[in-house]
């Protein structure tokens, strides 16, 4: 016998989900899900270009530095987050967009520079809308488990991506936290976010719109993000409530997600 062969995994078979008020909950997730991203790319459109072509536009210097940006976002966001909060008690998802907008009006009225040092703030005013959002839901937004779960929102394709299958890859990718630091995730997280914020970067530097693209870019990336908070917090109480694992609800959310692709693809 050979001593060096593993053993096979035995496949882990998830419960059937019957009850009927959860496949309710569940479809109207999937819709959210599905909404997130529209308007992002109806003003990626309106200024006139195309996400994968955006971040050439960038200066080579900029584009090497996004990365380092982006990082060192997400490192302070947590704390400086954090610290609104106590300061300023949650207002609703109008008051997180207004203050994102007016960040990406600022950032794009100053040009590219302004708009670089503006993106660590929009990453911290994007987590302070994701972490209302799981408030909302009864979550405590200073646990570990809630920070980490507002990183997998960020692991998300971005408003500017159109391809819904990447988004729910990663949604269903089901992360693990367990033995991972927060920093480590942060690591993992950061260049997705880094190529959705070079998208965001190049698109409000466009030449003409400044401020007004920067000001509606913002208020698009804030509303994409606190729907996928919602579906991502939605799905952590809905397992909370229920008992379900949250692996048999996310497969469900995932069939879902096939059944309104099938019917938008028959109506189209």
């Amino acid at each position: 016998m050979n001593r060096n062969v593993p053993a096979r995994k035995a496949p882990v078979v998830l419960p059937p989900i019957d009850d009927p008020t959860v496949h309710a909950e569940i479809a109207r997730l999937a819709r959210r899900y599905k909404d997130a991203g529209g308007l992002g790319m109806e003003i990626l459109n309106t200024i006139g270009g195309k996400a994968e072509g955006l971040i050439e536009r960038l200066p080579e210097p900029v584009r090497s530095r996004i990365d380092r940006i982006t990082t060192a976002g997400l490192n302070g966001a947590f704390d400086a987050a954090t610290r609104t909060r106590r300061l300023v008690k949650d207002r609703g998802d109008w008051f997180n967009r207004l203050l994102s907008t007016a960040s990406g009006a600022i950032g794009g009225f100053a040009g590219i520079a302004g708009a670089s040092l503006e993106l660590p703030v929009t990453i911290t005013l994007l987590l302070r809308a994701i972490l209302d959002i799981a408030a909302e839901h009864g979550f405590d937004p200073d646990s570990d488990e809630v920070r980490a779960e507002a990183l997998r929102v960020f692991a998300s394709a971005g408003p500017l991506a159109d391809d819904d299958g990447a988004d729910l890859g990663l949604l269903a990718a089901r992360m693990s936290i367990t033995g991972t630091t927060l920093q480590g995730l942060i690591t993992k997280v950061a260049p997705k976010l880094s190529a959705t914020m070079a998208q965001k970067l190049a698109a409000q530097a466009t030449p003409v719109l400044g401020a007004a693209a920067g000001a509606a870019i913002n208020y698009s990336f804030t509303r994409y993000y606190q729907e996928l908070a919602r579906v991502n917090f939605g799905l952590m109480r809905l397992a909370r409530e229920t008992g379900l694992p949250r692996e048999a609800l996310v497969e469900a959310l995932e069939l879902r997600m096939r059944q309104l692709d099938g019917k938008e693809r028959r109506s189209a």
